[in-house]
């Protein structure tokens, strides 16, 4: 890839270049004269040289050797746009997989500019050194994780999971007229769930002919259809699943792929996509159950899905848990358990997939070998694998491998076959199985947690890791009161001069920015993601110290290059500028958006230490000196906040004390959270009666 061809590049790519953390860039800029000047962006998000950041890590020993791979994305990036991108990575991937000998057909039209066929070119290039599907599965983590908020995944883990779920459900030995087992997907996206499916028919059918296996896609962004037909292909070629078959378009409204009969539907639909379609289908002969609500999409893709399965087929879906509860659509639910359709509802941890913040269920269905096969008095498989031991801790802290058993676990259990023969054997803690007629009430309502009751072992897991938390959060408030019961202010009794947070600001000492008002549609309030940034408000401070919502990274990084977002970077001192949540801190680890009335001081090392910085603003004096009364918020000027006038190696002890000092109040507040909440949950389980025994 030649210099004359120079695409920018972020601190955050110059990061991932290097193998290092943003903090470390940001370290090297500062430290080194020799660092490349930018290029491009605002002083907030600056953008680099490409070829010389490249010749600057290579003579300061900051890497060997940058893979080609890494230097392909900066070019991506470049393009800008989402689908430009999209497109340009799917036709190279097209031609990739072509030369693996696959035969791919050529798209009905291009959206590739010249630029976008440049990057297309270089990526098929790089290709032949660093292998086709490595090069194409590598751009495409990165594409999907700069577009995290326009383009939902399904979580790897999840989506086996839904596979070996409706595998498991599904009579294995049963196959289609042609001997080929049939899986669809009616929203694929780029194809996650058929990729799963196709790994686990190759496990469980390691001695079959190859083609055994039709995966069946259909996506109403055609860039992400391409993708998807690029991605499976690769798979295709290394595990020979059989047939694949990907096609653009609007499955509810004009599906192009009506005449499939799948044995498996998979399907991780859209959540609250009102303009579903519902006054243009209302005589669509798929409603065999009703017609779905304007206000329950979600109703009519499960309708969908049943309406594509095979006799004897099983659909399983992943869905938001008011599915199961909202009376709009309790006539639908009613008809699913009377008719015998739905079979199953499983209850997932906060934090399986998108939207983080909430349990997904995953609902199973099951056409029916002939019609009235389904007997009256059928019963409902229910399973609350929401509150799991070790699986409740959100998006980064599912135990997948205890959960994914969990769940299999029960599955399998259960006798699926129309005769219900296992429905009073034993099933595993958390499962049970409710008669149909239990259901059928004023809210049909199939939330698993009304009807499973919580199990002795999770309530008691549950307060053994309560106990645990609170006695380790105990035993730092001992080890920071230790430290600072040494400290003697009875010494130094002359005072000592101060400067404020201004003068500081104007000699170049800090650098100050205040937070901004976040864009709404751009905020997601879920649990965060990878690849994401946390961003903070005040009231996120006065609710309970954590940020209540995240940003995209890539729309952080645009809004920081703008000015329009203020980012507080680690080794940064944040200063909430409110008497009634007035807290300063030094940021750690990652990035940080800051909400209004949020504010980033960033110390020139060479000059203030950060944690002397922070100790001397978080004093309760300095706060009420610098405090406003001339509204109800009752602000802090931060600009008035003094800090003590000291040489760089006079701060050190002090911010070795004030370290300590604002630990010992952090570890204050979580001991006082985490402490109500043990005693609620106590005082409930002793009320209802569950001691089991009583220490004298």
């Amino acid at each position: 890839m030649s210099s004359s061809n120079d695409a920018p590049v972020t601190l955050a790519g110059i990061a991932r270049i290097a193998g290092v953390g943003r903090a470390a860039v940001s370290n090297w800029r500062r430290r080194h004269v020799s660092f490349p000047m930018p290029v491009g962006g605002t002083d907030t998000s600056p953008q680099f040289s490409l070829s010389e950041i490249e010749r600057w890590l290579y003579a300061h020993g900051k890497i060997e050797r940058i893979g080609l791979r890494e230097r392909l994305w900066p070019h991506y990036e470049a393009l800008g746009d989402r689908a430009v991108m999209g497109a340009a990575l799917a036709e190279a991937g097209r031609r990739l997989l072509a030369a693996t000998g696959v035969d791919q057909a050529a798209p009905e039209h291009s959206l590739l500019s010249d630029e976008a066929a440049r990057v297309m070119n270089e990526t098929v290039d790089v290709a032949r050194y660093e292998g086709e599907r490595e090069t194409f599965t590598f751009l495409l983590t990165r594409w999907l994780d700069a577009h995290v908020r326009q383009v939902g995944t399904t979580p790897a883990p999840l989506a086996r999971l839904m596979a070996d779920v409706a595998l498991a459900v599904r009579a294995e030995e049963d196959r289609g007229a042609d001997g080929r087992i049939t899986v669809l997907d009616p929203a694929c996206g780029v194809g996650g769930l058929l990729l799963a499916a196709g790994e686990g028919m190759a496990e469980r059918s390691a001695d079959a002919d190859p083609g055994t296996t039709a995966l069946i896609g259909t996506e109403l962004d055609s860039v992400l259809a391409a993708l998807a037909e690029v991605r499976l292909g690769f798979a295709d070629a290394e595990g020979g699943s059989g047939v694949v078959r990907i096609k653009a378009g609007d499955s509810l409204r004009a599906d192009p792929n009506d005449g499939v009969r799948a044995d498996i539907v998979l399907c991780n639909p859209p959540f609250n996509a009102r303009d579903w379609g519902h006054e243009e289908l209302a005589t669509d002969p798929r409603w065999v159950y009703g017609l779905p609500p304007r206000t329950e999409p979600e109703l009519a893709w499960i309708e969908h899905a049943l309406a594509r399965l095979a006799p004897g087929g099983v659909a399983v879906l992943l869905l938001p848990p008011a599915v199961a509860s909202r009376r709009a659509g309790r006539r639908i639910r009613g008809a699913l358990l009377r008719t015998g359709a739905l079979q199953g509802v499983v209850a997932l941890p906060a934090g399986a997939a998108q939207p983080h913040s909430v349990s997904l269920q995953l609902w199973i269905l099951r056409m029916p070998v002939s019609e009235g096969s389904a007997a009256s008095g059928e019963r409902l498989f229910l399973l609350d694998a929401a509150t799991s031991h070790g699986a409740t801790r959100g998006a980064q802290g599912i135990d997948w491998p205890q959960l994914t058993s969990r769940v299999l676990d029960a599955v399998r259990a259960y006798d699926w076959s129309g005769e219900r023969k296992a429905a009073g054997k034993q099933l595993p803690e958390g499962t049970v199985t409710v008669p149909v007629v239990d259901l059928l009430n004023e809210q049909t309502d199939l939330t698993p947690a009304r009807h499973v009751p919580e199990t002795a072992v999770d309530a008691q897991a549950k307060l053994h890791e309560s106990w645990g938390r609170l006695g380790g959060l105990l035993d730092e408030v001992r080890n920071h009161s230790q430290s600072l019961a040494a400290i003697d202010l009875s010494v130094g009794s002359e005072a000592l001069s101060t400067i404020t947070v201004s003068d500081l600001h104007r000699a170049h000492a800090l650098n100050l920015q205040q937070g901004q008002t976040l864009p709404g549609e751009l905020l997601h309030g879920d649990a965060l993601p990878d690849g994401a940034v946390p961003a903070l408000s005040v009231p996120d401070l006065v609710l309970g110290g954590q940020p209540g919502g995240w940003l995209a990274r890539a729309e952080v990084e645009r809004g920081a290059s703008t000015g329009s977002f203020t980012v507080a970077e680690p080794g940064d001192v944040v200063v909430a500028g409110v008497e009634r949540a007035y807290r300063v801190w030094v940021q750690e680890d990652a990035p940080l958006v800051l909400g209004p009335q949020l504010y980033a001081l960033r110390p020139d090392p060479q000059v203030l230490d950060p944690w002397f910085l922070a100790g001397c603003l978080s004093a309760s004096a300095n706060a009420r000196q610098a405090g406003s009364h001339t509204s109800s918020s009752a602000r802090i000027d931060v600009r008035k906040l003094r800090v003590l006038q000291l040489t760089l190696v006079e701060q050190r002890p002090y911010a070795a004390a004030f370290r300590e000092l604002l630990a010992l109040e952090e570890s204050l507040r979580s001991v006082a959270s985490v402490g109500e909440a043990l005693v609620r949950s106590l005082g409930d389980g002793l009320a209802a009666g569950k001691l089991r025994s009583l220490r004298p």
